[in-house]
């Protein structure tokens, strides 16, 4: 049965975490939306600081999720994140992403990667100074189609050697050149093999033959820094290759496309959190103005702003329910990548009708930089993108719901 009634210290937490959203970053927002590279230090320091403290994971461990679905309380690890997720983004999108923390090199790690590689790359997320990890898969020859990786990974003696070009990397040159971290690069060891040739493999920082080459200037989130990765006879040992012996051999893409099961949740918290920063600004607007928004009374005697209010929360209410599913399904060891794509896709959908409809509905206000409406709207949008196309999570969709092969249904 599902289950979504929280423990009191998962509130406790979940309060933390909107006082840190409404008194850390509601108060710098607009600032690093303005100055797209300037590195708010004091509050990296701070989430650095609050993270050792409580401990926040981030990735899936799948090993530790089938204990968990055994035993007789199932872990809520998954679950808070996602809720966390909302709480931050209720306060910047663009600041959570810039967050010292492991990321989706984490999430890879955690998915695929084998104990002592968890050990050594992870723990130095819990000591030292901020540490940013992050992951490269899209290259300039594709978007959502990660199959179509041509950077290459050739093994030369005692070493991988791996040449090629990624592009949009979140939180790239923090965890490739600012900070002691690391980033999960996916290369091809064989192209002729096709996906099954494809594996990730881990990148120290600061490593010879890995550089940023340019950090983008973008519609939304400007907060985090998004950046061009270029490999050049960039080498690494061989025990850097991500898995166990045996998934080295035998594949690697399915293992860390399962990534995407843990963190596509993760994004459509990232959607929740920012819908609900533009309906609670609404709200505040329309109760401010004294327009009630009347509950429980036949659909032809409402306005048309309370129809469009209404039909916002509908839209954040969906999207919550099928994001609270896909993570509780993490948790208890069932697979949730079509749940995990739905979650993603209706998020999607939901943020940028919802930031839309309050940028219209707020008029001449909504439109202006005056009010944080309108970054909402841009920081909504990336989340339509990142993690899977729209398009691409739709066909997912498609192909888990008519049990299609990937060729039967392109």
């Amino acid at each position: 049965m599902i289950d979504f009634e929280l423990e009191p210290q998962i509130l406790s937490r979940l309060q933390m975490f909107h006082a840190v959203s409404e008194h850390m970053m509601r108060p710098i927002s607009h600032e690093c939306d303005e100055h797209e590279h300037q590195k708010p230090t004091q509050f990296y320091e701070s989430m650095w600081q609050a993270s050792a403290a409580t401990s926040i994971q981030v990735g899936h461990d799948k090993s530790k999720a089938d204990e968990a679905s055994k035993a007789s309380t199932p872990r809520r690890a998954s679950l808070v994140t996602v809720l966390s997720t909302e709480e931050l983004c209720w306060g910047d999108a663009g600041l959570y992403l810039s967050t010292p923390n492991p990321g989706l090199g984490g999430a890879a790690l955690m998915a695929a990667g084998t104990p002592e590689q968890k050990e050594h790359f992870l723990k130095r997320f819990k000591e030292g100074k901020p540490k940013w990890g992050a992951m490269a898969i899209t290259e300039p020859g594709f978007g959502s189609d990660s199959s179509a990786v041509a950077t290459t990974a050739t093994r030369d003696g005692d070493n991988w050697v791996l040449d090629g070009t990624k592009i949009f990397v979140t939180a790239g040159q923090m965890a490739a050149e600012k900070s002691e971290g690391f980033v999960v690069v996916w290369a091809t060891v064989d192209k002729s093999a096709g996906r099954a040739g494809i594996k990730p493999f881990i990148v120290e920082h600061n490593s010879p033959g890995m550089t940023v080459t340019r950090v983008e200037n973008k519609l939304g989130i400007r907060a985090s820094d998004t950046a061009m990765i270029v490999l050049d006879n960039c080498r690494i040992p061989l025990d850097q290759i991500l898995g166990s012996a045996e998934v080295r051999k035998e594949g690697g893409f399915k293992d860390v496309m399962a990534t995407f099961d843990a963190t596509r949740p993760i994004v459509a918290a990232m959607a929740i959190g920012v819908g609900r920063a533009a309906l609670d600004f609404v709200r505040d607007f329309l109760k401010q103005q004294n327009v009630a928004i009347r509950y429980g009374i036949s659909p032809r005697r409402l306005t048309a702003i309370e129809r469009d209010f209404m039909d916002m929360e509908v839209q954040l209410q969906a999207a919550r329910l099928l994001t609270w599913r896909a993570a509780w399904m993490l948790d208890t060891g069932k697979r949730n990548n079509l749940e995990a794509s739905m979650a993603k896709a209706k998020a999607g959908l939901a943020v940028t009708l919802i930031t839309q409809k309050a940028v219209e509905l707020l008029g001449p206000l909504g439109y202006s930089r005056k009010i944080l409406v309108e970054k909402w709207m841009r920081d909504a949008k990336i989340n339509d993108i990142f993690e899977g196309t729209q398009q691409i999570n739709m066909i997912i969709i498609a192909r888990r719901i008519l049990n299609y092969s990937s060729k039967e249904l392109n």
